[in-house]
């Protein structure tokens, strides 16, 4: 049996923020800070100690998939995004296996119309395989930190699908007959918009926590840290002027509607801070909403709340 790695020391305390702009050296994605409440922190470091997924729900836009990016730069580790599809597979986050590629160059290599280097390479069946984002964090040997993004997307099967691998932390390569057995524990976390029910049987494998929308006074501080250079009194203004606006849209929708999201509101005050002075923008926020394609995405939203007064 494969000794793993002790993760239950690392701890993750949404204390180390990239500077706003930062790219993953990965990636080449911009980074952003990110500021959990510490009912989010318990929850992420529960699912670290326990080594189960945790089930992220809560508004478009509140930061479910920002969450498991964050925790994979403060605790300096790898960091794979598996972005589900309505025809994603639940193999397609463990490999893929090419073959018709494998078909095709065993014809060319009957034809003789391959090189020694190359029929070499068609000779072992693991040159056409290739790794998902689970697949990769399994065979990593340092701990990876892995999105499965939007699992609900998926057919109804796709959670189950995935309960042996994510459960025993192994997966069988079959055409290869190749055990891949984790040796460092990946850190999991799955996001769901609610678009399906997930099954039982997967959600008793998780850990759970839905991210409330932040108060007026988180509000301030996600802005203060995304934009430290901006002024008080403009980030004060902007957030009490989209809160006003997203209790309306509450207090007319109910939880079904979309409202504004944390989301566009960082988008929206990017806008504000860049394209007038502060003392416009100040006056402006008084009548009505600037910029407002921004926040609102509709046009029956334009026409119910474009006037909303602060």
């Amino acid at each position: 049996m494969v000794e793993m790695t002790k993760t239950r020391s690392l701890k993750y305390t949404g204390q180390i923020h990239p500077v706003p702009g930062e790219r993953d050296p990965q990636t080449g994605q911009l980074l952003y800070p990110y500021l959990p409440s510490p009912e989010l922190l318990e929850a992420v470091n529960l699912a670290i100690f326990l080594r189960r997924p945790l089930l992220l729900k809560g508004e478009p836009g509140c930061g479910k998939t920002q969450l498991a990016r964050a925790v994979a730069y403060e605790l300096g580790l790898d960091f794979k995004a598996w972005y589900v599809k309505s025809t994603s597979r639940a193999q397609d986050g463990l490999y893929l296996y090419d073959t018709v590629g494998r078909l095709r160059d065993a014809q060319l290599a009957a034809s003789d119309r391959l090189t020694s280097e190359q029929i070499q390479r068609a000779d072992d069946p693991t040159t056409y395989i290739s790794w998902g984002a689970l697949g990769e964090a399994f065979r990593a040997s340092q701990t990876t930190v892995v999105l499965i993004d939007e699992i609900d997307k998926a057919d109804i099967d796709f959670p189950n699908d995935l309960l042996f691998e994510l459960e025993q932390l192994s997966f069988q390569v079959k055409e290869t007959q190749q055990l891949i057995q984790a040796s460092a524990p990946p850190i999991v976390f799955v996001t769901s918009n609610d678009e399906k029910e997930l099954p039982d049987a997967f959600l008793r494998r998780c850990l759970f926590h839905y991210i409330e929308f932040p108060q007026p006074e988180r509000l301030i501080d996600i802005i203060n840290v995304h934009f430290p250079e901006e002024s008080q009194d403009l980030a004060n203004k902007a957030v009490k002027r989209f809160w006003q606006l997203r209790e309306e849209m509450r207090r007319d929708k109910g939880d079904a509607g979309k409202k504004v999201s944390t989301s566009e509101l960082i988008d929206w005050f990017r806008v504000l801070s860049q394209y007038a002075p502060d003392d416009e923008i100040l006056s402006q926020l008084d009548g009505k909403i600037p910029f407002v394609s921004v926040l609102l995405k509709s046009w029956d939203d334009h026409q119910d709340y474009i006037y909303t007064q602060p």
